[in-house]
């Protein structure tokens, strides 16, 4: 099993930052790739960024290219998602999730087999 814990949640006024961490922990963590995903109330899960774990490539949401950055410290298997230039329309509960085998698909949340219990960010305007 694999366990994730997401912190780093809050709220922040419009054009503020924060940074998400997603902590893994298991008997052998080993993903091909992690991603942090988000969910608005009444809305749907969305992508939001995605990252292979070995080569570092990076996917993202283009609503929030440019203002978004995913990394991770393979050390301490932890995942990042730097949000700057935060909107209103950013706020959601995110997930980190992660994917233990190889996919040609990193972005749709259907292939994900681990997920973390999620943290809150909201925006104010």
């Amino acid at each position: 099993q694999v366990q994730l814990v997401e912190s780093g949640g809050g709220l922040v006024q419009a054009g503020g930052s924060l940074r998400l961490s997603c902590a893994a922990s298991g008997r052998t963590f080993s993903s091909y790739a992690m991603g942090w995903f988000r969910q608005a109330p009444g809305k749907e899960r969305e992508f939001v960024a995605a990252i292979t774990w070995i080569g570092g490539t990076t996917y993202y949401k283009d609503s929030v290219k440019g203002r978004f950055t995913i990394s991770r410290d393979n050390a301490k298997n932890t995942l990042y998602l730097q949000m700057n230039s935060l909107k209103p329309e950013d706020t959601a509960v995110y997930y980190c999730a992660a994917r233990t085998r190889g996919s040609v698909v990193i972005t749709i949340a259907g292939v994900y087999d681990y997920w973390g219990q999620g943290t809150q960010v909201t925006v104010s305007s």
